[in-house]
């Protein structure tokens, strides 16, 4: 069994600034926030940009520059990232930071999907921002598109930059998808496939549902791929226990979930870190280095970035 993966989603898009004082927003939070997070164990961070006044998602590559520059400068950790940026945003806006700063990893949504933060509504009352709470309340009708030539665009724009993909999984459909590309050469093997559990429209976090997805991957594509979980809230730690049992990598971080214990928010992505580390280490597993993230993945390195 090789040694496990741990990525740290570092701010995302989906939580807003109202929800915890913790959430990194600036350049500079998101950068002390990714170089903690890779202190404590974290092989590879997971990487959107804020505006610094508002906390709004902000896929310009201008936005990404400040804090690529730090991480890179401070730390050997592998940088994801995003190419998801925002729901509401086109596949042209959200692939431009990966196009311009070519990392060793970009995320990458394998299909379309209904995306429901609305029920964050119940939990919050109170928002700094008119966008926090319009943006929730539009999940309503809010369909996150990933169409077949959505997909196809971002690999023709990105495949040139040597970058591979963690391909993000929210149903056993979104893994045919990526069978179909993998079929037609655009991407290779091995496949680095997170798959995402508990995000209303997509699939459930039960221990059955995350065995069927790793069941699934399985048929569809043997031992040329690479297996990760993400688990949205509270089902984050209980996942990962699970795949890290199975033979698989993990994924934390405030972009899934911005609690430590049960009323008790996270300080810090590296709070989480610490604990799914115990949680392996418990399982009497090793942590990945980023150069052993590297080997497992296949990647370009770290000399081969555009920052």
């Amino acid at each position: 069994m090789s040694k496990v993966i741990i990525s740290c989603a570092i701010t995302g898009s989906i939580h807003t600034p109202s929800m915890s004082p913790h959430l990194p927003v600036t350049a500079e939070e998101i950068a002390a926030s990714a170089l903690g997070a890779a202190e404590a164990g974290a092989a590879i961070v997971h990487l959107h940009a804020r505006n610094p006044e508002d906390g709004r998602p902000d896929q310009s590559p201008e936005a990404f520059e400040p804090f690529l520059k730090v991480i890179k400068q401070s730390s050997n950790v592998v940088v994801n990232l995003t190419t998801g940026g925002s729901p509401y945003m086109p596949v042209e806006e959200r692939v431009q930071p990966a196009a311009v700063w070519k990392p060793e990893v970009a995320s990458l949504n394998m299909g379309s999907m209904n995306f429901g933060l609305f029920p964050m509504l119940k939990r919050y009352k109170e928002f700094k921002h008119e966008w926090e709470p319009a943006m929730l309340e539009g999940s309503h009708d809010l369909v996150f598109r990933n169409s077949f030539k959505d997909i196809r665009y971002a690999l023709e724009t990105l495949n040139a930059t040597g970058a591979r993909y963690e391909f993000e999984c929210y149903d056993t459909s979104h893994l045919h998808n990526l069978h179909y590309f993998w079929t037609e050469g655009l991407v290779q093997a091995p496949l680095y496939i997170q798959t995402c559990f508990g995000l209303l429209g997509g699939i459930g976090p039960h221990p059955e549902e995350v065995l069927h997805m790793k069941r699934t991957a399985d048929r569809l594509f043997g031992d040329n791929y690479r297996w990760s979980v993400l688990g949205a809230g509270a089902s984050q730690m209980k996942v990962a226990a699970q795949a890290a049992a199975m033979g698989g990598h993990v994924r934390v971080g405030l972009e899934d979930n911005l609690w430590l214990d049960k009323g008790v928010l996270a300080p810090s992505n590296a709070a989480q870190v610490t604990r799914v580390r115990q949680i392996i280490e418990g399982l009497g597993l090793e942590t990945a280095t980023p150069d052993e993230a590297r080997e497992i993945l296949a990647l370009k390195g770290g000399d081969k970035v555009g920052f």
